[in-house]
This record gives structure tokens, sequence and C-alpha cells, in this order.
């Protein structure tokens, strides 16, 4: 079971810029068939600053982007009632734990921010800060 490595926003940005250990980490799990994927709110997270848009069109190309649909906001509203969080500061992080949480396992989360992280996407999900 190949499993997912999702990307958060400095995940994503990293490899934007062409960060060696995330593009070590995003080249390594392809090669073992493990998909490597992020949330299309990521993508507008991301740092594109300064990143030419063919290469952020070119990375885009070889990752799973998850729409973030009424099915995954609703899932994520209860997540974030359920760890007393506001929508304000932890929407995008709750989508895309709610899309972690539901993806192939088992689940890598690249992030700076591993404790939100880690409490939204719970113990089925390894988080490791980049």
């Amino acid at each position: 079971m190949p499993g997912t490595l999702l990307l958060d926003s400095e995940g994503l940005s990293k490899l934007y810029r062409k960060d060696r250990t995330v593009v070590a980490l995003v080249q390594a799990a392809a090669e073992e068939g493990i998909r490597v994927a992020t949330s299309a709110m990521t993508t507008l997270e991301a740092d594109y600053e300064r990143i030419h848009p063919a290469r952020i069109k070119w990375v885009l190309s070889r990752v799973d982007v998850h729409d973030v649909t009424r099915a995954v906001t609703d899932e994520a509203a209860t997540l974030l009632r359920a760890h007393r969080l506001h929508g304000h500061k932890y929407a995008i992080d709750a989508a895309f734990a709610v899309i972690a949480r539901n993806a192939p396992q088992p689940v890598t989360v690249l992030t700076s921010d591993p404790e939100d992280l880690t409490l939204l996407c719970g113990p089925s999900v390894e988080v490791v800060k980049v």
C-alpha cells in the first residue's frame, strides 16, 4: 500500500523554490508509487511570489490537487467545533486535515506548522516539519 505524501503551503512553497530536502522527499515518494498531493486552497496559500508561473504550472502538473468541496468544508467545520477552534484562523488547516484524514494511508504531511496539523489530523497521519 503506497500511501500519500501531502504538502501544506510551506511544503508546496519549498517545492516551487526547489528546496533540496523537499524535492528529494517528493522524488523518493514518486519513485515508490506514493501519491504526492495538496489541496486547492494550499495552491493559493503557498508562496508563489518570485516564482515563474511556468514553474508553478509544472509542479502542480505533477501533484494531485484535491478540491475543497462542500463535503470537505462540512467535515472541517465539525473538526473545528470538536477542537474548539475558530474558522477564521484555522479554516485552511482544517480543510487540509480533512483531506489528509481521507487520503490513502499511510499519510505523511510536510508542514511548517506541525502543532496545529497534528491536532487536526489525528494520530493516523504522520506530520513532519519542513
